[in-house]
């Protein structure tokens, strides 16, 4: 099933990008695992899969030794300040930036491990009162050029977490606006901005409108099991 619904995934990627203009190789699928057993990670990565992002650290620290070391481990889910030290200098990057504090912790952390950490900043472009970070672009742009000051961080790009809904083309207009923020604040980005949007029900919309990343759990590994 994985390795199927994985060739699906792939196949729309590639239309949404030739519906776009822009090349396959400029947006990378990372498979949402979290809750899912490791078994199912690794059918996963032997259907081809190498980007994994999990929501939770405990999840991450217990599934990481155990699966291939070539594998790129993302951190998506909302980041507790107290859980850093954990997956610092181990995750390839950390999405999920959403106030100047918890920047400011990364930075401690990886300055005491010596390390460069890469992070994106979680923008709540659709200003959902469930999701983490705001919609307030002035706010937005000032954590933007603040974190961007941080010497043992990499400020990539931005993040978004878009409203579920049944019609994708509802999030066009957030993924539109968190590229044009991105646009907009390029110089404070560490190369070419990456931009985190886009899920298992409108990735193709996001990739259409420029992510990078397309986070798809549901679509690759089936319905979630919150007892794992």
């Amino acid at each position: 099933m994985i390795r199927e619904n994985l060739e699906q995934i792939n196949k729309n990627i590639e239309n949404a990008c030739k519906n776009a203009g822009r090349e396959l190789s400029e947006v990378h699928l990372i498979a949402v695992s979290k809750t899912k057993p490791v078994e199912m990670l690794k059918e996963a990565y032997d259907a081809g899969c190498r980007l994994f992002g999990e929501n939770r650290v405990q999840e991450l620290t217990e599934k990481m030794p155990v699966l291939p070391d070539d594998i790129k481990w993302h951190m998506i889910g909302h980041l507790q300040t107290n859980k850093i030290k954990y997956i610092i200098g181990k995750v390839a990057l950390i999405h999920s930036v959403d106030t100047l504090h918890l920047a400011e912790a990364i930075d401690k952390e990886a300055a005491k491990a010596g390390c460069t950490q890469d992070v994106l900043i979680e923008i709540n472009v659709a200003g959902e009162s469930s999701k983490f970070g705001t919609a307030d672009m002035d706010v937005n742009k000032q954590l933007i050029k603040d974190v961007s000051e941080l010497k043992n961080l990499k400020l990539k790009g931005l993040m978004t977490v878009a409203p579920y809904t049944d019609d994708p083309e509802e999030n066009r207009v957030y993924f539109k606006t968190l590229k044009k923020l991105a646009d907009d604040m390029r110089e404070y980005f560490d190369g070419e901005p990456v931009l985190s949007m886009g899920m298992t029900g409108d990735y193709m919309v996001a990739v259409e409108e420029g992510a990078t990343y397309v986070r798809v759990g549901t679509g690759l590994f089936g319905e979630r099991n919150y007892n794992f």
